[in-house]
Formats: C-alpha cells, sequence, structure tokens
C-alpha cells in the first residue's frame, strides 16, 4: 500500500509544504520571506506573521501540485523544532488541525533530523541515485548549528560533534554583515570567493583550539573583526579593494575548520560514508572539500542537490515517512519547542 505524507516546514521565515510517497517527492513549495533584508537578520514577529499568512495557500499549491486531495493524506509531520517559537507554532497548529480535520496521523519532526534525512528524498528521475548506507556520518550545518552526527538508522543518530557557540552560517553572515554586505551575507561571500583572481590564501585568520570534535566560530568572528578595523584605520577603502580575497579566505578558513573535524571523526569512527546537509551544505567550497577529502581518503560522499540544502518541508515529510512506518505518532497536545530535544 502506498504512504502519502505532507510535510509542513516552518522553523524560521521559509513557510514550506511537500508531498512525499514512498519517499518519492511529489511536490515542495517554499514561500520565502524578503522583508527580513532590510533588518540584516531574521525579526521573529514578522517571521511568524508571514507564516500565518503563507501557511495555507503553500499547502494548496504543494497538493495541488502534486494532484493529491486532502483525503489522500496517510499522514502529516510537522516540524516542532528547533526554531524560532512563533513561526513553529504557526505550522504545529495548522498541522493538527489538519490531523484533526482528516483524522490522519501527526508526526513531530526534529528539523535537524530532517536536514540530514533530506539525503533520502527521492526527486524525479533521480529513483536511481545512491542514497547514503549506515552507519554514515552526516556534517549538519546551517545557520544556527554546526554538527557532526553519527547516522546508525533513519532515527538512530548521534551527535558527536556541536557548536559551542556561533555556528558556521552565523560566521558567514556575521562576518559579511561587517564587510558592509547584505542580508543573508553567506551566499555573497560564496559569489565574490568563486570570482576571477580571488585569492584564497591572501589572508589568514584564527583557527579555534577546541577538543573533540565540537566546533567554535566566536574566535574567527572576532579575529575577522579585529583585522578589518585594523587594516581600515590604515586604509579606509581596504574592504572594498580587497573584498574578493577577503571573501575567499574567510571561507576558506570557515570549511578548513569543518572539514578538520569531520577527518578527525570519520577516522576515529572508521567511517567511510561521509553526508553533508543545511543551509551552508550548498557553499561551493565545502561541496568542493567535501568531494576533495573523498577522493584523498577513499570516502563514498553524498552532497544533497541545492533545492533540499536550506529549510524545506522535503526533508520534514521524509522524515515523518519513516516515523510512519515506525508508528511513532504524536497526539494533538503537541506543542512547539524552541529548542528541541537531541535526535
Amino acid at each position: 500500500m502506498e504512504i502519502t505524507i505532507l510535510g509542513i516546514e516552518s522553523s524560521c521565515d521559509d513557510t514550506s509544504a511537500a508531498v512525499i510517497r514512498d519517499g518519492r517527492l511529489l511536490s515542495n513549495v517554499i514561500a520565502s520571506q524578503a522583508v527580513h533584508a532590510q533588518y540584516g537578520g531574521v525579526i521573529p514577529e514578522l517571521a511568524s506573521r508571514a507564516h500565518g499568512q503563507n501557511i495555507v495557500p503553500v499547502v494548496d499549491a504543494a497538493l495541488k501540485e502534486a494532484g493529491v486531495t486532502p483525503s489522500e493524506i496517510d499522514g502529516i509531520a510537522v516540524t516542532r523544532g528547533p526554531g524560532l517559537l512563533g513561526s513553529l507554532l504557526v505550522g504545529v497548529s495548522f498541522a493538527k488541525g489538519f490531523s484533526l480535520a482528516q483524522d490522519t496521523p501527526l508526526m513531530e519532526v526534529n528539523h535537524l533530523q530532517g536536514h540530514v534525512l533530506a539525503h533520502f528524498v527521492t526527486r524525479p528521475g533521480e529513483e536511481e541515485a545512491p542514497k547514503p548506507k549506515f552507519p554514515f556520518l552526516c556534517l549538519l550545518v546551517s545557520g544556527g548549528n554546526s554538527q557532526i552526527v553519527l547516522v546508525r538508522d533513519y532515527l538512530d543518530m548521534e551527535i558527536i560533534g556541536t557548536t559551542i557557540d556561533d555556528a558556521a552560517g552565523e560566521a558567514f553572515d556575521k562576518c559579511a554583515k561587517v564587510m558592509g554586505l547584505p542580508y543573508p551575507g553567506g551566499p555573497l561571500i560564496d559569489r565574490l570567493a568563486r570570482s576571477e583572481g580571488a585569492d584564497p590564501h591572501a589572508f589568514k585568520f584564527a583557527k579555534p583550539s577546541v577538543p573533540g570534535f565540537d566546533y567554535s566560530f566566536s574566535g574567527l568572528k572576532t579575529s575577522f573583526l579585529y583585522f578589518l578595523r585594523d587594516r581600515v584605520a590604515d586604509d579606509p577603502e581596504f574592504i572594498e579593494r580587497h573584498k574578493a580575497d577577503l571573501c575567499a579566505s574567510l571561507q576558506a578558513t570557515i570549511v578548513d575548520i569543518l572539514m578538520n573535524k569531520l577527518v578527525r571523526a570519520a577516522k576515529q569512527y572508521d567511517i567511510t560514508e561521509i553526508a553533508v546537509a543545511g543551509g551552508v551544505s550548498a557553499n561551493s567550497g565545502l561541496r568542493e572539500a567535501i568531494e576533495a577529502a573523498g577522493e584523498r581518503y577513499g570516502w563514498t560522499t553524498y552532497i544533497p542537490p541545492i533545492s533540499l540544502t536550506t529549510d524545506n518541508a522535503a526533508m520534514i515529510a521524509i522524515t515523518g515517512y519513516y516515523k510512519y512506518l515506525r508508528e511513532e505518532f504524536a497526539d494533538l497536545s503537541l506543542a512547539p519547542a524552541a529548542r528541541a530535544a537531541e535526535m
């Protein structure tokens, strides 16, 4: 019997709904919010209001694109957390209402677990695309998280390394802001770093010394800020004249920090199945570094398509699909959690 899952994602500033049938993606609709760019970051109150306006038309569009009716949905999966509480509340409330109205099971999803399981979404025309084999390591990097996850099974994951302060995505965005780049700064840094003549070795920035597999990016951010402060004091046009080199050097430093711990973890756990996920996995420098490390260390690497790197409901739906198979259902007392429990 085919199992059709509707996924709902509203953890930050993207309202998304997706339909998956037996792991195959039928639709994945995302409504983004441009209003935050003028403030240099996501404003929680504005985000939750926009989710309230977007949720019904986004779900309607996802159902129509998938060619299914609400009565054909076997279960609905929703992001419970982590994320912005007001934003999560919109998605969870909608999902609970849908579950009650359609008498369908409700599955709560950890947003970070969804990023990892995005690798198991089968997109149209990619039925034969390889999927990670268990156990594998996943480098999960996004705006708020930098983690190394040991994945033993679809719903059996252990975080073996995490950030103790800023995440990689935050480092990109905050350093971009110091250079006067608009929000979100990560994609702009990536683009400038790839521009002709950009030298990733032009400047050196501080790298943290953190034990184990944990990450830290606050020192890098401070190092970058003080470096620019001193250089601009001598040359007010320094940033503008060296912007491409600054971006390339910053990106190379962040990627090196991420890869150093990942390589060590792969060696210690003797795992050669390596995946990357999360919004920062769209970064070209990181994707190239993963592929290069795969060739050097004999890894089998898995890099998600760009459409599945950012927040999207397809990853929530696929996680809900595996929960449905195991009958891990939530009840209508489900409440959003800004800080979700461990995977």
